[in-house]
């Protein structure tokens, strides 16, 4: 099937099915290269080349909302050389691209707790933000030292020093870093594993999940396309 076709149908299965959240585990970036004997800095850069592609497949698809997983409160226990390696390449990254992604009507928002990054990658995250503030694409949201735990915690925390006695869900999820942005309709992990790992724990209460083998540096459009044709197979209950 030519791509133009196969695209068309599937922006009609995402328009069908009112397919508006996307929410990934981009897992595998160092088994990808370790696979191909190649320092893990090349899975990782590898995997933004596919966070680019899968972020312009969504806007093609008419996918409203990506959140992407890129940094987990956790990941700090990795070797220094690495997670330096991952804070100079999310800034890198972002100044590399922010032009092209801006012109590409790509709104940037990070969920996740970005005190705890040095003042100058903070100051690169903001711009982005404020950059694309405005635009009217596809919002990409990327979890950067986030941690599902940790969000709702300072929800919490944020919801009593408020002074908030009427708690329903809705306080809750208005008090999340996700808040205004729907759940995610559908949750994809690559790499294989059978866990969520502490993402977005609140949010993909009745999300479909969807686990494929590829690493992420292997995912792109076609991975994509597939997994909103599985979305359109699933029948979604909500308990009922």
């Amino acid at each position: 099937m030519k791509t133009e076709k196969k695209d068309l149908i599937t922006a009609e299965i995402v328009k069908q099915t009112n397919l508006q959240h996307i929410a990934i585990i981009m897992d595998g970036n160092r088994r990808w290269a370790k696979e191909r004997n190649l320092p893990s800095a090349m899975g990782h850069k590898k995997g933004v080349d596919a966070l680019k592609e899968t972020l312009r497949a969504c806007n093609d698809f008419g996918i409203k909302y990506l959140t992407v997983y890129a940094f987990s409160t956790e990941n700090w226990n990795r070797k220094k050389e690495e997670v330096d390696f991952l804070m100079e390449l999310l800034a890198l990254t972002l100044t590399n691209e922010l032009a092209e992604m801006h012109s590409e009507g790509v709104v940037i928002n990070f969920i996740g707790d970005t005190s705890k990054l040095s003042p100058k990658l903070q100051k690169i995250l903001a711009n982005s933000v404020e950059t694309t503030k405005n635009n009217t694409g596809v919002h990409l949201q990327i979890a950067f030292n986030y941690g599902a735990r940790d969000e709702i915690l300072h929800a919490v925390k944020n919801i009593v020093a408020d002074g908030i006695e009427d708690i329903t869900e809705d306080v809750i999820s208005k008090y999340l870093y996700t808040g205004g942005i729907p759940d995610p309709d559908l949750l994809i992990r690559t790499g294989g594993e059978l866990r969520v790992s502490n993402y977005l724990l609140w949010q993909i209460a009745y999300s479909e999940i969807l686990v494929v083998k590829e690493f992420w540096p292997e995912f792109g459009r076609k991975s994509l396309a597939n997994a909103v044709e599985e979305f359109q197979n699933r029948q979604r209950r909500f308990g009922k």
